[in-house]
């Protein structure tokens, strides 16, 4: 398929089409940064974009539900899709190209035989609620790393532990390319921003705004001097405890190794998840 020209914004949906454009650029002596994402884009991911416009040349983003990462009772089938709004937005921000790939471009052959299976890192947390996510999600990132070899992958705090995977599987695998994780980005109200947003009806979206709120307590709590874990974890799953909101898990955990604290100290991590009817949230702070 010939690739379309939306202003200085490039589409391609094939990998030589991608190849092509990065021998481009590393033939002019530019660098290279790659934003992965599942489209239907918002204001988080177009500051990831920001990010990596500050650190590369050329900047990509790539456009892709990746199937390997939902399990058989999530919503896959249902996750909002807008290709035609994305490339609006992507242009808007001056992303040089996107890659807009089908399930038979990346998978072509169907599930990979051969896939990058986490450790410990994922055992917790979301890797226990969502059995295989992250392997799909480190497969689909190898893949990725693979067709642009980026100097520079940039991705969102939100989704902290898919972040920290990623960094050390790059580190692990040596796959020379530098993980960039850019600060999260919030609606007025305090909630992250996510695609899933668009879900939550409005007497939801006030529920879901409990996440943030317990998220500020424990931080508050925090500057107040409390150093005892439990606390500030109690703190933050009793904010969660309000009619029409599922409490997933409430952590306080060490930024690196993704295991509990028992003494918070700054630059732990507080990570919260929940449900708002039927959709599932995830968020999380440093502590300062």
């Amino acid at each position: 398929m010939a690739p379309a020209t939306l202003a200085q914004t490039r589409l391609v949906h094939t990998i030589p089409e991608v190849r092509g454009a990065v021998r481009e650029v590393r033939q002019g002596g530019g660098s290279v940064a790659l934003v992965p994402t599942m489209g239907y884009l918002h204001e988080g991911h177009l500051s990831l974009v920001d990010r990596a416009r500050e650190l590369a040349d050329w900047v990509a983003m790539s456009i892709f539900v990746n199937p390997m990462q939902f399990g058989p009772a999530e919503d896959l089938a249902r996750y909002p899709r807008d290709l035609e709004r994305d490339l609006e937005m992507a242009r808007g921000r001056g992303v040089d190209l996107v890659f807009a790939p089908r399930v038979d471009e990346m998978y072509p052959h169907g599930e990979p035989q051969v896939s990058v299976v986490p450790g410990a890192l994922a055992e917790r947390m979301e890797g226990a609620i969502r059995p295989g996510h992250f392997r799909g999600v480190l497969t689909v990132v190898a893949k990725l790393f693979g067709i642009f070899h980026p100097d520079v992958a940039v991705f969102g705090q939100k989704d902290f532990q898919q972040a920290a995977l990623i960094r050390r599987m790059a580190l692990d695998l040596d796959q020379g390319v530098r993980v960039e994780v850019a600060p999260i980005v919030r609606e007025p109200d305090g909630l992250a921003m996510s695609s899933r947003n668009v879900y939550l009806s409005a007497e939801e979206r006030e529920r879901a705004r409990a996440l943030s709120r317990g998220l500020e307590r424990s931080r508050a709590l925090f500057a107040a001097g409390e150093r005892d874990a439990e606390a500030l974890r109690a703190a933050l799953w009793n904010a969660l405890s309000v009619p029409g909101v599922e409490p997933g898990y409430a952590e306080v955990v060490d930024a690196l190794t993704l295991e509990p604290v028992r003494r918070a100290a700054p630059g732990a991590v507080l990570l919260v998840a929940a449900r708002v009817g039927r959709t599932r949230l995830i968020d999380n702070a440093v502590l300062p």
